[in-house]
């Protein structure tokens, strides 16, 4: 794996673990926004990667744009060329990724760290996370998917009110929100996080790329659309190798040992 100035990364068993590390709050610049566009599009291409994790180090996930980088080119450089060339294609990557991203939310997520939590595929926190919107108290509106994916997963109403009062969600708000589908204390949530990553990676990788695809396409298209799309993706899925040992696993009423293959 390759070493980097703003994250940690780990390979084992499958899981290849992704470490937001810019003290104090992980906040995000443009090298940090890069280089985990890089370490994802390098997981993605590497069939040893079963799953990928993203997590913050130290207290918080990700604080969001560090806005000290714009302190003296305010209103004097273009915030949409800026996402362009980083937020924008690193969203669509996690997206395109064709393996589980699962979010480790650790801390507060806020503003464009609210963006890629809310981009993983599967997401469990500590019980002292938060997500904020975190756009208003700066005068700016929503970026980094953000305005895609919260009314999708919260509602409409609730993920507005959310954002234009930019008041935070604690860890149990956020799971009764369907934000996130774990919860775990400080203390277990480094055991809670590499026990769904690890089943994860011992799942037919493919069938759960190729489902990560269909769900995502099924947000913005035709029931007709939709299903055309299951059975082009059913069609590939029944040549893996991981289908034929799903169906003589169970047949033997045995455990699958898929090989993401």
């Amino acid at each position: 794996m390759s070493s980097y100035n703003t994250l940690l990364t780990e390979f084992h068993e499958g899981i290849f673990t992704l470490t937001f590390n810019r003290p104090k709050a992980n906040a995000l610049n443009g090298e940090m926004a890069l280089e985990t566009l890089a370490a994802l599009r390098g997981a993605a291409a590497d069939p040893e990667v079963r799953v990928v994790v993203i997590t913050g180090n130290g207290r918080f996930f990700c604080a969001g744009q560090d806005m000290g980088d714009f302190e003296s080119s305010a209103g004097k450089i273009s915030y949409r060329k800026h996402l362009e060339e980083t937020y924008n294609p690193l969203v669509l990557q996690m997206q395109a990724t064709p393996k589980p991203i699962v979010g480790g939310i650790n801390g507060p997520a806020v503003g464009a760290g609210l963006g890629l939590a809310l981009a993983c595929d599967v997401r469990v926190a500590t019980d002292s996370a938060q997500f904020r919107y975190g756009f208003t108290r700066l005068g700016l509106a929503p970026d980094s998917g953000v305005a895609y994916w919260l009314p999708r997963l919260m509602g409409y109403a609730p993920a507005l009110a959310m954002a234009m009062l930019d008041e935070p969600l604690d860890a149990a708000q956020a799971y009764r929100m369907g934000l996130v589908s774990r919860i775990f204390t400080e203390a277990e949530f480094p055991f809670g996080l590499l026990e769904i990553a690890h089943r994860l990676a011992h799942s037919p990788t493919k069938a759960l790329g190729l489902t990560k695809r269909v769900f995502l396409a099924g947000q913005h298209s035709s029931l007709e659309s939709a299903l055309d799309l299951e059975g082009h993706v059913q069609e590939e899925a029944s040549h893996t190798r991981d289908h034929l040992e799903g169906v003589s696993a169970f047949l033997q009423k045995r455990t699958p040992d898929f090989k993401g293959e």
